[in-house]
């Protein structure tokens, strides 16, 4: 398991490493993308989180795997921003549970969910929460996040307009797709805090 603190360190080590091969993943996003006004309004998000993370971390360490599942959702959604999520090649998995769409979305907000074993952990350590407590206010907190991204989507695609909208949207036709997203924000999160209880961090 990757659960040690990095206590002893300013910045954690796998922060530094993580960041790095995030700057990469950037690189790549960066050169040519599908549609460089989408790419921008995409990436800010990742980059506004990415500076959180590392503020935070300035006072406060969280565990390996609470910046290994940080990560996850960083690298997939720089990814997306890259080619926009409905094109963003991703047939392998699409053709393995027999889609004609494109779900490559779906699992970026999946990770989204894993935002929840930080969350819990935070709360849990810093704030000295009950377990269960700690858990719910996660869950809660990456349900509502997901409520407000889904508005924040929409309001753009409202504003941009045209084709900009809809690849920002990236509803790709299907009337339910914010539920879905958020459907798929709350089992990530459930999948994340389920890690959390079979490897709480220490308090210490």
């Amino acid at each position: 398991m990757i659960m040690n603190d990095c206590k002893s360190k300013r910045y954690c080590p796998v922060l530094i490493g993580l960041t790095g091969f995030y700057c990469l993943v950037f690189v790549f996003s960066a050169i040519a993308p599908s549609s460089r006004a989408v790419w921008v309004a995409e990436i800010i998000p990742a980059l506004a989180i990415l500076l959180i993370i590392w503020l935070v971390s300035s006072k406060f360490q969280f565990s390996r795997t609470a910046y290994v599942l940080m990560f996850m959702w960083l690298i997939l959604h720089t990814i997306g921003a890259k080619y926009t999520f409905a094109n963003v090649p991703f047939d392998w998995f699409n053709q393995l549970i027999g889609s004609q769409r494109n779900n490559f979305d779906r699992v970026a907000h999946f990770s989204i969910g894993l935002y929840a074993f930080s969350i819990a952990e935070y709360v849990y350590r810093n704030y000295m929460m009950d377990k269960r407590s700690a858990m719910m206010f996660a869950l809660f907190a990456i349900m509502s996040l997901a409520a407000a991204y889904e508005i924040i989507e929409w309001w753009y695609a409202a504003v941009a307009g045209g084709d900009e909208g809809i690849a920002f949207l990236g509803s790709q036709g299907d009337i339910w797709d914010a539920q879905k997203d958020m459907l798929c924000d709350t089992v990530g999160a459930l999948t994340a805090l389920t890690l959390f209880v079979l490897n709480t961090p220490s308090r210490e």
